[in-house]
Formats: C-alpha cells, sequence, structure tokens
C-alpha cells in the first residue's frame, strides 16, 4: 500500500480527520475520510468476587447514558499501560496491582484510526475518582452473570464493553 495524499480536514483536541488517497500494490486507488486518533486504553476492574467494575455516563454521539467499561485516550508519549493506569484513578478512583493485557483491537477500522487496548485490571485499592471537567461518572459493580444478560438483552451495547467482557471470559476470566 502506498499513501498517495493525505490532506488535514479538521484538527480538534481529541482527533484529526484527513482525507487520504493510497494505492494499493494491484494498482486499486482508494480515497477515504480518516479519522486519526492517538489510541486509547480500556480497563476491566475485576475485583476479588469477580465482579466487574462499569461506569455509566451519557454519550453525546449515541444521545443516551451508556453502562460500559471506563476508558480514555492516550495522551501523547503515552503507553497504552499508562493510559490505563492514569485513567482507571481518573474515571473510578481505583488503583490496581496487577495488570494484564487481554487485546488489542481497531474498532471501527472502515473510518476511525483508533487502536483500543484492552487491560484487566485486578488487586485493586479504592481512591477518589479524578474525572474531567466536561465527565459525570457513575459507577456500579456488576456480576458476571449480569453483565451477559445485559449484553444478550441488548441493554449493554457499548463494543468494547462487549469485546472486553467476551475476551475475559473466554481468555482471561477463569
Amino acid at each position: 500500500m502506498k499513501l498517495t495524499s493525505s490532506k488535514e480536514l479538521l484538527k480538534t483536541r481529541v482527533f484529526t480527520v484527513t482525507e487520504d488517497e493510497a494505492i494499493e500494490p494491484g494498482g486499486f486507488h482508494i480515497q477515504r475520510a480518516i479519522v486519526q486518533h492517538a489510541g486509547s486504553a480500556v480497563m476491566m476492574a475485576v475485583d476479588g468476587k469477580k465482579r466487574i467494575l462499569l461506569v455509566r455516563q451519557y454519550r453525546l454521539p449515541v444521545r443516551q447514558y451508556l453502562w460500559e467499561l471506563p476508558a480514555g485516550r492516550m495522551d501523547s508519549g503515552e503507553t497504552p499501560l499508562q493510559a490505563a493506569r492514569r485513567e482507571l484513578i481518573e474515571e473510578t478512583g481505583m488503583r490496581a496491582k496487577k495488570w494484564t493485557k487481554l487485546a488489542a483491537y481497531y474498532p471501527s477500522p472502515g473510518f476511525l484510526a483508533e487502536k483500543m487496548h484492552l487491560f484487566v485490571a485486578t488487586e485493586l485499592t479504592e481512591g477518589e475518582a479524578k474525572p474531567m471537567d466536561d465527565e459525570r461518572i457513575e459507577t456500579r459493580w456488576w456480576s458476571s452473570r449480569e453483565i451477559s444478560e445485559q449484553i444478550r438483552s441488548g441493554k449493554i451495547i457499548d463494543g468494547k464493553t462487549i469485546v472486553g467482557f467476551l475476551m475475559w471470559k473466554k481468555f482471561g476470566g477463569r
């Protein structure tokens, strides 16, 4: 793949939108508007009772409150694990002694260049949350069964939460 041009269309504090053109090795020409994003960390905090901590907040793009795994954008120069540690404290006040990387994936690679890094955080201690000025976050511990039921019934509809929970159940929650 050879990138032939990239033009910045919009720059915000969270992402940049570019109009990119490329040619595949076979000669096929591609042109797309792409949301450029630094990447993010997703944290699945699991306590000693195997409960999972979810956050509830209003998500303006979908015009509703969602229960989801805590997550946040990586700051410049930050590793995914550094971002995970910082974001878990900011959003929930929790600190974890043990961190295990569960997965990394692209949530919507057709137009979004964001890579999400999913971590399981265990051996937790509570502290004070420090949400950003534009965040209003509620937290709640959920059993595995409750989350399974909420996903199955269509009440939990956040992609990173569904991916994270199912990956944890399959590969990391035993």
